[in-house]
């Protein structure tokens, strides 16, 4: 099966919408991206709007957005939408990051590589950050309309899901659901499902993951999106560990605090991106 089946994330999973939707796998489900997003609005600095600080719970219902979009009974929309949601490291074979979405499609080509094995996890970030940017721009013209408001508000959400995708290790790997047992199989399938799910089933708040939460500086936005890719990727190996040990399902302690730091990660970088948007919306110039 392609990946894009597997990393089928998060449809609203009540009971009736498990009878209508794939459910073979998530990208942290639809509540966990709220909670990282909600999260992620509780930690902004004041310099941010006051109206989007206070939004929390109107971002992280948008955060879900992204997953929604890949509804099986939209397939075209599905099949643009599933790439954008991981980058499996192995197969840049150490390779920089091409410029963008088009110079990566020829370098994948070259490599006799498909976008939708590989993924674009980095332009959907990236270009979902500069749309904010956008959005904001159009808020420091005109702050009191509402349908400007409400633009910077869709776009922050759809950008939070991204980089909260960021922080599931599982994004970051070929070996997405499923260790591979040497003879050319896999071990271990369902783990995508079983971590996806775990802020979900195992009561992980928002307010938990804000707690003495602080963003970062930086400079250089593509190479921070790429540290952050990779910085995921080295707990592949820890979550098959604590997967191989029924933790996930049944949490203990180790488990609960893997996938909170994980979490806070992703509600770090969220912040951050929303952050670095605004403030570039100050100097860009009017494109009309």
């Amino acid at each position: 099966m392609t990946k894009a089946f597997y990393i089928s994330a998060g449809f609203l999973f009540t009971s009736i919408s498990i009878c209508c939707f794939d459910t073979k796998a998530y990208g942290w489900w639809v509540e966990g991206h709220s909670r990282i997003a909600e999260a992620a609005s509780k930690i902004l600095p004041h310099e941010l709007p006051a109206f989007f600080r206070s939004a929390g719970k109107d971002l992280g219902h948008l955060a879900g957005d992204p997953d929604r979009w890949k509804n099986k009974d939209l397939p075209h929309l599905r099949s643009t939408e599933s790439p954008e949601h991981f980058l499996d490291l192995e197969y840049l074979d150490d390779s920089p990051l091409p410029i963008d979405r088009y110079a990566m499609l020829d370098f994948l080509r070259e490599k006799k590589r498909k976008a939708t094995i590989v993924g674009m996890l980095p332009f959907a970030i990236i270009e979902s950050h500069d749309r904010l940017a956008c959005a904001f721009q159009d808020y420091r013209a005109t702050p009191d309309d509402p349908i400007v408001r409400a633009k910077c508000l869709i776009q922050a959400g759809i950008l939070a899901h991204y980089t909260g995708d960021c922080s599931m290790p599982l994004h970051t790997t070929k070996d997405y659901d499923g260790k591979p047992d040497g003879n050319g199989g896999f071990k271990q399938r369902g783990i995508h499902a079983r971590l996806d799910a775990f802020p979900e089933k195992h009561g992980i708040t928002a307010e938990e993951l804000a707690r003495g939460l602080t963003p970062n500086e930086f400079n250089a936005l593509r190479d921070r999106v790429m540290d952050e890719i990779r910085h995921g990727h080295q707990f592949v190996p820890q979550t098959y560990e604590l997967d191989s040990s029924g933790a996930f399902e049944k949490p203990t302690t180790e488990s609960r605090d893997f996938v909170l730091a994980r979490c806070r990660r992703g509600v770090r970088f969220t912040a951050e991106l929303w952050i670095s948007a605004w403030r570039k919306s100050a100097s860009l110039p009017k494109p009309y």
